[in-house]
């Protein structure tokens, strides 16, 4: 009967690159270290990853207002033309293209209505 041996401590790191596919090196501590320091002045902090959306948007926010950027941004990720989504909302096209263009207010029922058909809350559009 064999008996469980402590395992000797490792000195060697594993290091994992993700690109097309991952890729998976086992190399000396002291190398990883070297590694580590010439890559440490490109480290992405999740801070700087977030952007937030008004800062990204902030042009089409200023030309189209925020409720009609966000309509047509749902508009856009679900595939719809201006006129499906008036069909879909019972009202005509160019009331649809008036609202996107911030020059027709966005009432809470057509909101609702904007809510329901992208499954979403209806906040987001007011």
């Amino acid at each position: 009967m064999s008996v469980p041996m402590k395992k000797r401590p490792t000195r060697e790191v594993e290091l994992v690159l993700h690109d097309r596919s991952a890729r998976l090196f086992r190399i000396p501590r002291d190398k990883a270290n070297a590694i580590l320091t010439l890559i440490q002045d490109d480290e992405v902090k999740e801070e700087d990853q977030l952007v937030p959306a008004d800062e990204v948007f902030k042009d089409l926010y200023e030309k189209h207002g925020k409720s009609g950027t966000t309509i047509r941004g749902f508009r856009s990720r679900d595939d719809l033309s201006q006129g499906e989504l008036a069909e879909k909302l019972d009202i005509h096209q160019t009331d649809l293209s008036q609202m996107e263009h911030g020059k027709r207010p966005i009432s809470k029922k057509m909101a609702q209505k904007l809510a329901k058909v992208f499954k979403t809350d209806y906040r987001v559009f007011l």
